[in-house]
């Protein structure tokens, strides 16, 4: 069996599953952020119940409209509070955390073998923790936090291997990016994207996450990558009790291979207004920008802040250029602000904001004017995602962001002098 069929087989309690069967399955986490919360808590009353399974396994991350940016929010964030009280749910998670996906692992909520899922589309990037994890409406949702229990299709998996050194500044964003290019939009419906190979067992934890993270702009179900001593090394001091990682057999049966050379790789980018548009960045550097945004839960983590601060150090962003820095949690932010990062950062002309999801998915921070260009670390660029239907947006890593607003141009990193 592959990973999702293993790890589905133990979450519905049979003791084998194979792509295409429909399971009921326990749920081990149940996530949900603020802006699909009250649904999910009126779908749960309208199905007439009262009370969450397990007071424990439900998580509520107020991030998306973080802080509150119009009194529309703040009563929803009210309502959120006292549904948390109400109910004596043990985890909820207030505007000073961060971004949901990156909060939960770093909270301990999340497992090698569990089933986690989230009323929002990118929990699949909790399977870089060799988890099966996918995202949910918000009716469903109400079902499952009701219940503890949803009903799935074990989908089938294209294994992606990757082997080789990604070069100097070629980062796990130019691979999902050139990834979700070769697969396309849609080639991957249904599929869980199980990511293999030297590079990714080389690879930090935080590069896997960006790698599940995107799985869902191919269609997918989930993406997962095996855990090891990396994944056991990140989760230690943060949760607790037995793991039991989850590994796929050497017959398991794929849909698909897709091989895939990281020494040759070139960074990336995606251009408007796809995210399955991807070229090589030489083929659009020149393209001018207002706007270069480094964050959310693709990449907002300390591993790319890193990257954008020694690029920034010594230089300073182009006159005409908003550099929006959101970190993607306060852990994160604290640990850059340890290390200098943030101090780097600013001296560059960076703006920092508090974590949150607003500049990813234009909530309430960066949003671009009709006619303006971004170039972000974000996983979707569609029309009027960060802003005005008339701006245009660009796909790339921290290395290529970073450069890019440097110069006002989109740059590829190893072009600066």
């Amino acid at each position: 069996m592959t990973v999702s069929e293993k790890i589905l087989s133990r979450a519905s309690g049979q003791g084998k599953t194979r792509a295409g069967e429909i399971v009921k399955a326990e749920v081990d986490v149940a996530m949900m952020p603020d802006l699909t919360t009250i649904l999910a808590i009126n779908a749960m009353k309208e199905m007439g119940f009262k009370r969450v399974w397990d007071v424990d396994k439900v998580v509520i991350v107020l991030d998306h409209v973080a802080p509150a940016s119009t009194l529309l929010a703040a009563t929803v964030h009210r309502d959120i509070r006292e549904f948390a009280r109400e109910q004596g749910l043990k985890h909820l998670y207030d505007v000073d955390s961060g971004v949901c996906h990156q909060v939960l692992p770093e909270k301990g909520h999340v497992k090698p073998g569990y089933l986690v899922i989230g009323a929002d589309s990118h929990t699949c990037t909790h399977g870089a923790f060799g988890a099966f994890a996918t995202g949910v409406g918000s009716t469903d949702m109400g079902a499952i936090i009701a219940t503890g229990k949803t009903w799935l299709k074990v989908p089938e998996t294209i294994r992606v291997e990757v082997e080789g050194k990604l070069p100097e500044y070629v980062a796990p964003k130019d691979l999902i990016l050139y990834t979700a290019g070769q697969i396309g939009a849609d080639g991957a419906t249904y599929n869980a994207l199980e990511f293999s190979g030297s590079t990714i067992s080389d690879m930090s934890v935080s590069g896997r996450m960006t790698l599940c993270n995107m799985a869902i702009e191919m269609g997918g179900k989930t993406g997962i990558v095996e855990s090891d001593e990396k994944t056991l090394k990140f989760l230690k001091g943060r949760t607790e009790g037995i793991i039991e990682p989850v590994y796929a057999d050497e017959d398991a049966k794929y849909r698909s291979v897709l091989n895939v050379d990281a020494d040759t790789l070139e960074p990336q980018i995606a251009c408007p207004h796809k995210v399955d548009n991807v070229k090589p960045v030489g083929e659009v550097s020149g393209t001018r920008i207002n706007q270069a945004f480094i964050g959310s839960c693709t990449n907002g983590r300390l591993e790319d802040l890193q990257v954008a601060a020694s690029i920034l150090k010594g230089r300073h962003i182009h006159k005409d250029v908003r550099l929006l820095i959101v970190p993607a949690s306060k852990e994160v932010y604290l640990q850059a602000l340890d290390k200098g990062i943030v101090r780097s950062l600013l001296e560059a002309g960076a703006v920092l904001s508090n974590p949150s999801c607003g500049a990813c998915f234009g909530g309430h921070i960066g949003l671009l004017a009709p006619g303006e260009v971004g170039i972000t670390t974000s996983n979707r660029n569609f029309k009027g995602r960060q802003g005005s239907p008339e701006a245009l947006v660009y796909l790339a890593s921290p290395a290529v962001a970073a450069a890019s607003a440097v110069t006002g141009l989109i740059t590829d990193p190893r072009d600066l002098p």
